[in-house]
């Protein structure tokens, strides 16, 4: 990434393995050709609240999704980013559509800490797992960016996991637990290493405080973070499944149980 002198995850770990294989979402987006999206993209898109005539920016667009649904609602659909492997895939992917389903869309390469747009641009500006890949300095110019590019009332909504109170302190008791059952192979002691690309990319995990905070101190108002947690597909006897209804459901453990973090704030 550019404007910034600290160190970044270099844009070479994003490959097309990468998002092809690893990226959350990959699934839907092969078997569906970019089409369909995950629950989180889905959910993500839903919190947005795009309309007919918006301009929408989606900072690390990766495979281009977003873009093509926002496009198909309607929507000026513009994305960036700064891995070389993204952009090619995002253009593919409009290309191959041919942008049939809606208006033309913008993929350009760049950085999140400097945007090419003038402000007052946007009315919504995505930020889908791109926050635990920045660093806190890095974070703070793409969010002070955000605000700067959005229109007066527009909106910002970010997803981001995991919830760093999961790894801290909800993983631990779930390893021994899972250990203790004879799983322990697949709870590696570091969380990151369950998917071994995140323990390079994963630099600055968040909790839904901490991400309300950052938002509220660059300027957002109206800030509302939430969790969320995946669905378990799991055939478990009876006391897990009542444990788990628990933990996700009862505060305070589900501020430590549940591993996705949403937020909004308005300009």
């Amino acid at each position: 990434m550019t404007g910034n002198s600290s160190p970044s995850v270099p844009s070479t770990r994003y490959d097309e393995q990468y998002f092809l294989h690893v990226c959350e979402g990959y699934e839907e987006f092969q078997s569906s050709e970019g089409a369909y999206l995950s629950k989180r993209l889905a959910e993500a898109l839903a919190i947005a609240g795009i309309a007919e005539g918006m301009r929408i920016l989606d900072v690390g667009c990766g495979r281009g999704e977003i873009l093509l649904r926002t496009s198909a609602l309607g929507a000026q659909a513009y994305g960036i980013d700064y891995a070389t492997a993204a952009v090619r895939l995002s253009r593919d992917l409009v290309r191959h559509h041919a942008q049939s389903d809606g208006l033309p869309v913008g993929v350009y390469q760049a950085s999140a800490l400097d945007l090419p747009f003038p402000s007052n641009t946007f009315d919504r500006v995505l930020m889908l797992d791109i926050v635990e890949h920045l660093y806190p300095n890095e974070l703070t110019s793409a969010l002070g960016e955000a605000y700067r590019v959005l229109r007066p009332g527009g909106r910002i909504v970010i997803h981001t996991a995991p919830n760093v109170w999961y790894d801290r302190y909800a993983y631990p008791i779930v390893r021994l637990v899972r250990i203790a059952m004879g799983q322990g192979g697949a709870y590696p002691r570091n969380p990151r290493a369950i998917i071994p690309e995140n323990i390079h990319v994963h630099v600055n995990e968040q909790s839904a405080l901490s991400l309300w905070l950052c938002l509220y101190r660059h300027g957002f108002r109206r800030v509302k973070t939430w969790l969320s947690t995946p669905p378990q597909q799991r055939q478990e006897p009876l006391v897990f499944r009542l444990a788990r209804w628990v933990l996700f459901n009862v505060p305070p453990f589900r501020w430590l149980f549940e591993r996705e973090v949403f937020a909004v704030g308005e300009k």
